[in-house]
């Protein structure tokens, strides 16, 4: 499977099918879903999830990736990251899960940074977002170490498992990414 992008410790790459199996054990798991607007996932929840991913990968303007967080030593799965082009004007927004075996060993952080790699050099886009349950402490971290800005909370701006929530909103823009890695067209 091609790698997409490729860090010290990790590489993205595109889901398969036979990658259910993997996210399941996190998709599944009650800690790791606790701030997510979905789970704990069932077997066919994860499957249609994977299934998705791979139908959203073939239509002809592509704006959602999602791909597969995968250790290069071992090619083991520790999570899977999403981009979504929101604007085709060139705005996009991210999102994550690590599998809660490899919290707090900076795999969230590398992914991140690869994602907002391939989202302004690979696809050029102006502005990433991402949003954050203000609860979760240590998504919150990633957002600042990978130097987005914290712009704001949405008040109950989402409906998680039956009850509203805030959202923290931080954003990075493709002129901040250049200045911290090098300027790319």
């Amino acid at each position: 499977m091609e790698i997409l992008e490729k860090g010290d410790r990790l590489h993205l790459r595109e889901i398969v099918p036979e990658d259910w199996e993997a996210l399941h054990s996190y998709a599944s798991n009650k800690e790791a879903c606790k701030f997510q607007p979905w789970g704990p996932n069932s077997e066919q929840d994860s499957i249609f999830f994977v299934q998705q991913a791979i139908r959203d990968r073939e239509v002809r303007h592509r704006s959602r990736f999602v791909f597969t967080i995968v250790m290069n030593e071992t090619g083991r799965i520790v999570g899977n990251i999403e981009m979504n082009i929101i604007d085709w004007d060139g705005v996009g927004e991210i999102g994550f899960i690590i599998h809660p075996e490899h919290w707090g060993k900076g795999y969230a952080t590398e992914a991140a940074l690869l994602i907002l790699k391939h989202s302004f050099e690979a696809c050029n886009l102006h502005r990433v977002s991402a949003t954050c349950n203000p609860n979760n402490v240590a998504s919150l971290y990633v957002l600042e170490k990978i130097g987005m800005i914290r712009e704001g909370v949405l008040r109950q701006d989402l409906l998680v498992k039956g009850s509203w929530r805030d959202s923290c909103v931080y954003s990075m823009l493709k002129d901040e990414w250049a200045a911290k890695h090098g300027s790319y067209s």
